[in-house]
């Protein structure tokens, strides 16, 4: 069984910055890739950042530059240091991990956390 919290989230005005935090269980599965997902009221959810199982990272257009995603193993951790936040980066945001099973690949979310960048 696998867990994911994130916290973090909050009210910020544009310009500033907020990093997010995943908590994750122990997982014993074979990780396929890991990484942050977004979605506003009325929009599709989209891919914030990824960090893949080579190690390499993957980011949204339009976060390239702005947001770092890391991860902490021995902690079982996982963040998002979001920079230069704009109106436009309001959602709530989802902690994913991404993993092979048996059967396939799944995927694991967490509860979300919300993000609202306003002045």
């Amino acid at each position: 069984q696998v867990q994911l919290v994130e916290s973090g989230g909050g009210l910020v005005r544009p310009g500033e910055s907020l990093t997010l935090t995943c908590a994750t269980s122990v997982i014993t599965y074979s990780i396929n890739a890991m990484g942050w997902f977004r979605q506003a009221p009325g929009k599709e959810r989209e891919l914030v950042a990824a960090i893949i199982s080579d190690g390499s990272t993957n980011y949204g257009h339009s976060v390239k530059d702005r947001f770092t995603i890391s991860r902490d193993i021995a902690k079982n951790l996982m963040y998002l240091e979001m920079n230069s936040l704009k109106p436009d980066d309001t959602a709530v945001y989802y902690c994913n991990v991404n993993v092979w099973r048996s059967g396939g690949l799944v995927d694991y979310w967490g509860q979300g956390t919300q993000v609202t960048v306003s002045s």
